[in-house]
């Protein structure tokens, strides 16, 4: 009897953790590696399995702490980025218990503000960037055999992230103003290709299947960066000399966690639904957490669905937010005081949109 319930749906879905607008989440192009087929077949040994992610996201609603800065859309002096992200990634397969992933992701970003380009200014300023982001390696090892273990196995899948995406990228930034003075600088953090850290990852994928379409799958994703700066000028002291101690970009840790189930439809189609919460926490688990960083989670609902036709499988994801908060920084902690409690705000995005092929060759 053919198995409906499909891993391949689940691990086809990149969960990667990616930017979320101010939060600065970036593509490390995590992917489960799964190697069981919808009719149950696993992949051979020595076998590739390629798969292309694209992601799109506009973030301009601003959250200081979970509290909504609806003000900001109305008097129209919201912070807007806009991201476009390619992840392509090429997965080894081993034997049906060790694999290893190369991800690859190219980005383009925009930002557009008022406040970073003069203060008050009328017109809107915009910043680019455009390249390669942090390559990262991973190898990954089923816990129990999955010959004998058909219908549940935890993965583990420990990688490297490495600082190859521009970390210090730089665009015109343009005064608004008589003269509109234009000046070669850095683009904000969270626009940045990379964030100039080599970073340690570490991931578990489970999976049960429960009847015959049914089944749950769940994620973790830790990214550790040892780093605690990379060097890059923020310029946000030139915004306000209350933000000195902000001048320079710190190299975050990231998190994300997934949790949901699948269900089979006809014809090759699986239908996923379930919960999804990434992030940048306050402090890394791994070196210091001062100098800048926006940190903050984003808590979101993502139905998917998958099409399955022989060894193809084509995707798509919506992740939509439910709940976002900007947390208090090591810095915001430093400037506040017994009567100033101090929060810096992040612009969030409504939803992500994600589409995607995987190919075993």
């Amino acid at each position: 009897m053919k198995k409906i319930f499909t891993f391949l749906a689940l691990s086809a879905i990149s969960y990667g953790a990616y930017s979320q607008g101010c939060v600065a989440i970036r593509s490390t192009g995590g992917i489960c590696v799964m190697t069981e087929h919808p009719d149950g077949e696993m992949s051979e040994q020595g076998s590739w399995i390629l798969n292309l992610n694209e992601r799109y996201f506009k973030s301009n609603k601003h959250y200081k702490g979970d509290v909504y800065q609806k003000e900001r859309l109305e008097l129209g002096n919201e912070v807007i980025n806009h991201q476009f992200a390619t992840d392509l990634s090429l997965i080894r397969v081993f034997n049906s218990r060790w694999s290893m992933m190369v991800d690859v992701p190219v980005i383009s970003n925009t930002r557009s503000s008022k406040y970073e380009h003069g203060g008050n200014a009328k017109e809107r300023g915009s910043m680019r960037s455009f390249g390669l982001g942090d390559i990262r390696v991973a190898a990954y090892r089923w816990l129990f055999n999955p010959a004998t273990n058909p219908k549940a196995n935890l993965q583990v899948g420990l990688g490297i992230k490495f600082a190859t995406g521009d970390y210090d990228y730089m665009d015109y930034w343009t005064q608004q103003g008589p003269d509109n003075t234009r000046e070669l600088r850095t683009v904000d953090q969270s626009i940045q290709l990379g964030d100039g850290g080599t970073g340690l990852t570490l991931e578990l994928n489970g999976f049960a299947a429960v009847a015959n379409k049914f089944g749950l799958y769940a994620n973790a994703f830790y990214l550790a960066n040892p780093r605690q700066n990379n060097g890059v000028r923020t310029y946000r002291e030139v915004v306000s000399t209350t933000l000195a101690n902000e001048s320079i970009s710190s190299v975050p840790d990231q998190f994300m966690a997934r949790l949901g189930a699948n269900y089979g439809l006809a014809k090759g189609f699986v239908f996923s639904a379930g919960g999804r919460i990434e992030g940048i926490p306050i402090h890394d688990v791994i070196g210091g957490s001062g100098d800048f960083r926006r940190p903050g989670y984003v808590i979101s609902v993502e139905p998917s669905l998958t099409y399955q036709i022989g060894k193809i499988g084509i995707y798509t994801s919506v992740p939509v937010a439910v709940y976002r908060k900007r947390t208090q920084s090591v810095t915001d902690r430093a400037r506040s005081t017994p009567t100033n409690f101090v929060n810096g705000d992040a612009a969030f995005a409504d939803y992500s949109i994600n589409l995607g092929i995987s190919v075993k060759l």
